[in-house]
């Protein structure tokens, strides 16, 4: 394993993940997700800001993009899972600080679970089911997010210490909890203070 190597991964996972498709897709609409809501460029804003049409196809095309940075740098490096565990963290950090929009996102959400597809199915499921859950029990995305992300993280601890995922995926399962948790900290004070908005409520 060579350090360029890592940078290459590293450097892929950012730009790709940078790819700003809630504004892209909002411009369709003839809205900018951005002067809207939160502010945030993911699906959930776009829906607000476009609809449900143009938020389900924001967040299918943040989820592509987690996958294809996974697919790519494995298909580069397939004896390296370190250098593609980097470029799945780095697609969602670039998702949320994107590169093309002055470091401004979302917050990370469906990128992750595009990278989880590719790195572990299992983690995944995990990661989509408790998520599911919580949003379910909540009616807040940011619970939802918040619990898919960390989820995710004992998924890959588990499955590392059993065998099932090699053990540099358990670092991309702390980097995306503590950076979506990091996106996430407007909301995590709302929710605190009782004011988070809910799915569905107007205002």
């Amino acid at each position: 394993m060579a350090l360029w190597q890592l940078i290459t991964a590293l450097v892929l996972g950012y730009v790709i993940g940078s790819v700003p498709n809630g504004v892209l897709i909002g411009r369709l609409y003839g809205v900018d997700p951005r002067q809207v809501g939160s502010g945030r460029t993911g699906g959930t804003n776009v829906y607000r800001a476009a609809g449900p049409k143009a938020g389900l196809l924001t967040a299918f095309a943040d989820a592509i993009k987690g996958l294809v940075v996974v697919v790519l740098v494995r298909t580069l490096f397939p004896e390296i899972p370190l250098a593609v565990a980097l470029a799945g963290l780095a697609a969602v950090v670039g998702h949320n600080w994107s590169l093309f929009l002055k470091f401004r996102g979302g917050a990370g959400t469906m990128t992750n679970l595009g990278v989880l597809l590719g790195l572990s199915p299992v983690a995944l499921a995990v990661a989509a089911t408790c998520g599911f859950v919580a949003l379910t029990l909540s009616r807040m995305a940011s619970v939802g997010s918040l619990t898919a992300a960390w989820a995710a993280f004992v998924a890959f601890v588990v499955l590392g210490v059993i065998g099932r995922t090699p053990v540099p995926f358990a670092l991309y399962g702390i980097g995306q909890a503590v950076v979506i948790t990091w996106a996430l900290r407007p909301n995590i004070r709302r929710i605190l203070e009782g004011t988070e908005r809910r799915i569905g409520q107007s205002g």
